[in-house]
């Protein structure tokens, strides 16, 4: 994408509207391609519920976190193999092709997952699941962009980005809509294929992006496909432009090296290059270490956490956080040019602080008014049902719920009066928990009863509002902006492994981290985390609102001082020692 990743505001939306209305093939070309990122959303999303059933019928997977980490975080890792394949896919083959194989990919791991006989073959459709979302991820956002007038060429890749959390809000609802359903998590995996399809049909009868052709020297069917997208009397005036872009492009290519080790070193070796990587990975790995794919990832299992047993209702409450993502892109995609993105980063942490902090004492709270353990309950299922670590410490009697579930291989069947009474510490096994459901009893194996849930789950919520205004897409903005134009698709690349990585890291980890430390002390921990990444943002990440790619390189030459939340952007300074940069 010429420029990196371009923010589209109100006008350029208005805009778009009247051409996409004028010429339909725009939008034809724009949506079946952002189906991309509605692949990219919908697997996101969809593994969380998922996950529910998935445990219900593998007791293997119910007793290891680990294995439930790996089937969540697998379909990451191949997401990033995906990535960077996909781009040397897209390079050498064209976006189509680059498409066309991603939902070969992405149709084939659904289907694996749709069958998986046991959890192994179920983390290899993960891993081609993950893939197929890697190569979308690379080449939906540049046939986007390559395909569309520059005018209105931010408004469609933002569309994109909107496609996103509108897939990941869709797998929740495909989630809710399959808990009745039998083979539930095995439908709800197995339909994501759907939508790959319908993009590999469609996107067969559309054309290359005709800048990759313009790059293979095929010229007239580049010219060919812009008389489909501009008016004729622009057409020539889009081919000149297009011409003049590849040419530069392509003298940069000459002037930097061949390769990615090249281009490293001769970006390494550049002050200003140092200082926008230490900003811009600076704002890819807080992101993820706020905790927000633990939100994504695992939603329902943290509404389970906070004492809400029932799968339905944890997809359901699960379902608000969800669109709440979605609405908070919306208010980014209004705001964040206006009031700067430094700012909202800040500030969006801040709330971020409080909703953790305020989520890990609600989770301190529910553990210690957790309803006990009573013998009496446990007797009525008879002995052998008794979880044997239950039996085999001699401090049974100061037992609650929690110390029951921190027990390996133990579930609380709660009192079948009154949730917030005692109940009976059981052994882990479907007989047992058939025997617990069938007496209109909730069958506990993730949280406990408790009353304070309903303030879980509005932490949370609050939680995602904060976040996705701010740290969910304002740092993919930032590192559109902060690079030299000639080093921007390898520093945002490089910035962007760092956030898959780390997204691995706490995906792969959320859940050893509550059983190790609780709940409770795991939001802390990401709230110590956020802390430091509001540190980290205020003293090396500056404001790029309203500046040229000049006046941003020339801050960088100078170097960062921060001067509160509200910055004196370096305009200002530019402006008065009447510097006139040209434009890029």
């Amino acid at each position: 994408m010429e420029g990196g990743y371009h923010k589209a505001d109100k006008t350029e939306f208005s805009e778009c509207w009247k051409i996409s209305w004028r010429t339909p093939y725009i939008m034809r070309l724009s949506l079946t391609a952002g189906i991309g990122g509605l692949l990219f959303g919908y697997d996101t999303g969809v593994i969380s519920g998922a996950l529910l059933y998935i445990r219900e019928e593998f007791i293997e997977v119910d007793k290891k976190a680990w294995l439930q980490e790996t089937i969540v975080s697998m379909a990451v890792a191949g997401a990033i193999l995906g990535a960077a394949v996909g781009g040397w896919i897209s390079d050498c083959f064209g976006r189509k092709k680059a498409l066309l194989l991603a939902d070969i990919v992405f149709f084939g791991g659904a289907i694996v997952m749709a069958v998986a006989p046991a959890p192994w073959v179920l983390i290899i459709g993960r891993i081609l699941v993950g893939l197929g979302v890697g190569m979308a991820s690379m080449a939906a956002p540049l046939y986007i962009s390559e395909s569309s007038p520059t005018r209105i060429r931010g408004a469609l890749v933002s569309s994109n980005a909107l496609l996103i959390t509108g897939g990941q809000f869709l797998s929740y609802l495909i989630n809710l809509a399959f808990t009745k359903v039998p083979g539930t998590w095995r439908w709800m995996l197995g339909i994501a294929g759907l939508p790959a399809l319908i993009q590999f049909i469609l996107m067969l009868s559309l054309p290359e992006s005709p800048r990759w052709l313009f790059r293979q020297n095929k010229i007239d069917e580049a010219k060919s496909i812009l008389e489909k997208i501009f008016p004729v009397d622009e057409v020539e005036n889009e081919m000149k432009a297009l011409k003049d872009s590849v040419e530069a492009e392509k003298a940069i290519e000459g002037e930097l090296g061949d390769g990615f080790l090249p281009k490293l070193k001769s970006a390494l070796r550049s002050k200003v290059v140092r200082r926008a990587l230490l900003a811009g990975i600076t704002v890819q790995l807080i992101q993820q270490f706020v905790g927000i794919n633990t939100v994504l990832y695992y939603s329902p299992t943290i509404v389970q956490f906070a004492g809400f047993a029932s799968r339905q209702t944890a997809l359901a409450l699960s379902l608000v956080t969800s669109g709440l993502n979605f609405v908070g892109s919306i208010i980014s995609m209004g705001f964040v040019d206006k009031y700067g993105r430094r700012k909202f980063m800040l500030v969006s942490l801040v709330g971020i602080i409080a909703c953790l902090v305020a989520l890990g004492a609600v989770f301190f709270q529910a553990a210690a008014t957790a309803p006990a353990v009573s013998n009496l309950e446990n007797m009525h299922f008879g002995g052998n049902t008794t979880c044997p670590a239950y039996l085999s410490t001699p401090k049974s009697q100061s037992w609650n719920c929690m110390s029951c579930l921190k027990a390996p291989d133990c579930a609380f069947c709660a009192s079948s009066g009154n949730g917030l009474h005692p109940g009976a510490c059981l052994a882990v096994s479907n007989d047992i928990r058939s025997t617990c459901r069938m007496e209109k009893r909730t069958w506990y194996t993730e949280g406990c009863p408790s009353k304070f849930g309903f303030l879980a789950v509005a932490f949370l919520g609050l939680y995602i509002i904060c976040y996705s205004p701010g740290m969910g897409s304002v740092p993919w903005l930032v590192n559109s902006e902060i690079y030299p134009l000639k080093y921007r698709g390898i520093g945002g690349g490089i910035a962007a492994v760092c956030n898959w990585s780390v997204n691995l890291l706490v995906s792969e980890t959320f859940l050893t981290l509550t059983n190790a430390l609780g709940s409770a002390w795991t939001f802390i921990l990401f709230a110590g985390l956020s802390f430091i990444g509001f540190i980290a943002i205020y003293f090396v990440v500056p404001e790029t609102k309203g500046l040229s790619f000049e006046e941003v390189e020339k801050m960088l030459e100078k170097g960062f001082k921060p001067k509160g939340i509200c910055f004196k952007g370096i305009k200002d300074e530019i402006d008065e020692e009447n510097v006139s940069p040209s434009s890029v």
